[in-house]
């Protein structure tokens, strides 16, 4: 006679066979049937219930997070008030460096150009009068018609009027720099990220026109707690998760490390620059990531799969069929994707039980489903 009996565990995470065989002889007459056979139990898990080790690399450092804001960008102002009459581009429109973005009235500006254009040009005639009447002097009294002081005075009056005409350069120099703001040109090649002005506004000097963003490096600003700070240096890379992109890590590089810790709180702020390759990430975005500082190759298990409530850590591995018990070395962790190193106790290609299957006896036959048991709800 064969009897069997399933049980699930969590969720119908592991499953517990029980197989008793009895043999007796036949039911023959004058035949003694007392004898009863032996029990063999088992066990079986599903693929979700263990884990294989590998040897993969593994990164462990503080763990930072913040938003992503571009790292070049600029909040361009007015720096002429005056009516607005052009806008030259829209939200979210590329733009080269010098194209313009926006044109103010300038007529009062164009005639403080010509005025110091004016300015100019009687300055330098003055100059030149009096750079004649200088040669004139200078051959008279050489001659012995003049007297010496005659000399100087023109001379001097030369002077006077060449300081007017560097005066009036700079003057026309201002009145056409002046001019030249009154068209707003982008600072560098980018994009258009907030349009802050229509034609018809008036603006004062400062008040704010565009943004121009450049989002081909990303950056994060992020805080390390000071015992940490020895885990961080210039160049060490960051691996992040980026929120929209579940299932997309990417990686940046320390570029700053502020030499003085905040006061109040004992971190250090670091600043980390993010390579937006495709342009696909955009500022604003959350970013969870942890600083590499310590990156090697080694035997990788996942945290659930390690026991350290005893004195040394352990795992429950299933070697021959059997379930056994094995003393492990950990080594470095990696909290973002919850795996540490095992330095000893278990070799690549070994099989791991994890979670509940952990609480499965040493010497356990056992068996790994190929599916999972869905023959009941959990």
């Amino acid at each position: 006679m064969i009897r069997g009996r399933t049980i699930l565990h969590n969720r119908g995470v592991i499953t517990s066979a029980t197989l008793v065989l009895a043999l007796s002889a036949g039911a023959c007459k004058g035949t003694d049937t007392s004898k009863a056979a032996t029990t063999v139990q088992g066990m079986v898990v599903g693929p979700e219930n263990i884990a294989v080790v590998k040897a993969q690399e593994i990164r462990s450092g503080p763990a930072i997070s913040g938003s992503l804001t571009p790292e070049e960008q600029a909040t361009v102002r007015a720096e002429v008030g005056g009516p607005v009459l052009q806008t030259y581009v829209e939200q979210g429109q590329r733009v080269a460096k010098g194209a313009p973005l926006v044109r103010i009235d300038d007529a009062t500006l164009r005639e403080a150009v010509l005025s110091a254009k004016a300015a100019l040009n009687t300055a330098e005639n003055s100059a030149s009068i009096a750079k004649r009447q200088v040669d004139r002097n200078s051959s008279l009294y050489k001659a012995g018609a003049i007297a010496e002081r005659d000399v100087e005075v023109v001379a001097n009056q030369y002077s006077a009027a060449q300081a007017q005409v560097a005066n009036a350069q700079a003057m026309l120099a201002n009145a056409q720099k002046q001019l030249s703001k009154a068209t707003v040109a982008s600072p560098f090649t980018g994009i258009v990220s907030a349009r802050q002005v229509s034609a018809g506004d008036v603006v004062q000097v400062g008040g704010a026109l565009y943004t121009v963003v450049n989002p081909a490096t990303m950056r994060l600003e992020a805080s390390v707690p000071a015992d940490q700070l020895s885990a961080v240096h210039l160049g060490a890379p960051v691996d992040f998760t980026v929120n929209g992109y579940p299932n997309r890590q990417f990686t940046g590089r320390i570029t700053s490390v502020n030499p003085v810790a905040d006061p109040a709180t004992r971190q250090v702020r670091i600043i980390v620059t993010l390579p937006n390759t495709g342009g696909v990430l955009v500022g604003g975005l959350f970013a969870d990531g942890h600083v590499a500082a310590e990156v090697r190759t080694a035997p990788v298990l996942p945290l659930s799969a390690v026991d350290e409530r005893s004195l040394r850590p352990f795992v429950m591995r299933i070697k021959n069929g059997l379930v056994q018990k094995a003393e492990v070395e950990l080594g470095i962790r990696d909290a973002a994707t919850e795996t540490v190193e095992v330095r000893s106790g278990v070799q690549p290609g070994d099989t791991i039980l994890l979670g509940a299957a952990r609480g499965i006896s040493e010497k356990t036959p056992i068996k790994v489903s190929a599916t999972m048991d869905t023959s009941r709800k959990p």
